[in-house]
C-alpha cells in the first residue's frame, strides 16, 4: 500500500521561503513521476510542479522561476523549494504519486 507523508508547511511572510518534503513508502519511487499540487479555498486543485523519473521538470506558470522541484531517490523523497512567496501562494499543498495523494500541508503567506 502506497503512503505519502508531507512535511514543511507553515506560516511565512511574503518574500520568504519554505521547503516541502514528501516521503513515499510502499511504491517504486525511483521509476515513477511525482507531482506537487495545491488547492486554495474555493478554488480547484492545480498543478504546481512535476518531476519525471529521470529528473525532467515542469512548472505551473504561476510559480515558474520561484519554485523548484527535486527528488532524492535514495530517500524516496520529493521536495518543493518555494522562494519569493506571495500571499496568493497560500493553499494546502499536496504531493501525488501515481494515483495516491498525500494528506496535504498548509502553506500560509502573510502580506
Amino acid at each position: 500500500q502506497v503512503q505519502l507523508a508531507e512535511t514543511g508547511g507553515g506560516l511565512v511572510q511574503a518574500g520568504g521561503s519554505l521547503r516541502l518534503s514528501c516521503v513515499v513508502s510502499g511504491g517504486l519511487f525511483s521509476i515513477n513521476d511525482m507531482g506537487w499540487y495545491r488547492q486554495a479555498p474555493d478554488k480547484q486543485r492545480e498543478l504546481v510542479a512535476h518531476i519525471t523519473a529521470d529528473g525532467s521538470t515542469l512548472y505551473g506558470d504561476h510559480v515558474k522561476g520561484r519554485f523548484t522541484i527535486s527528488r532524492d531517490n535514495a530517500k524516496n523523497t520529493v521536495y518543493l523549494q518555494m522562494d519569493s512567496l506571495r500571499p496568493e501562494d497560500t493553499a494546502v499543498y499536496f504531493c501525488k504519486f501515481l494515483r495516491t495523494w498525500g494528506q496535504g500541508t498548509q502553506v500560509t503567506v502573510s502580506s
